[in-house]
């Protein structure tokens, strides 16, 4: 069982940059795979970034792609997103899910937090 907590969502203007940070629960962290997924008010959950459970892998959207970056600190059990040059459109509550592996699927993950939000105004 994996529990996930997020933080750092928060209101930002247009251009400001964010971390939200995603602390996990249990001794198994680095077995995990982690992806980040976001949802805007009225549209479904959509795939953001994933990382893979050693860190050696990632793979993005292309609508956060060269703004966005995930990484992950197994020794502290959290999983970070870091997100620059932030829009409007980028507003949503994102979530950090675990999975067995990789990828921007929501079914494959098994552990999902309960999200925060990040408003950017214009």
């Amino acid at each position: 069982q994996v529990q996930l907590v997020e933080s750092g969502g928060k209101l930002v203007q247009a251009g400001d940059s964010l971390r939200l940070s995603c602390a996990a629960s249990g001794r198994t962290f680095s077995s995990y795979a982690m992806g980040w997924f976001r949802q805007a008010p009225g549209k479904e959950r959509e795939f953001v970034a994933t990382i893979s459970g050693k860190g050696g892998t990632t793979y993005y959207a292309d609508s956060v792609k060269g703004r966005f970056t995930i990484s992950r600190d197994n020794a502290k059990n959290t999983v970070y997103l870091q997100m620059n040059s932030l829009k409007p459109e980028d507003t949503a509550i994102y979530y950090c899910a675990a999975g067995p592996y990789s990828s921007s699927a929501r079914g494959t993950y098994n552990y999902w937090g309960q999200g925060t939000q990040v408003t950017v105004s214009s």
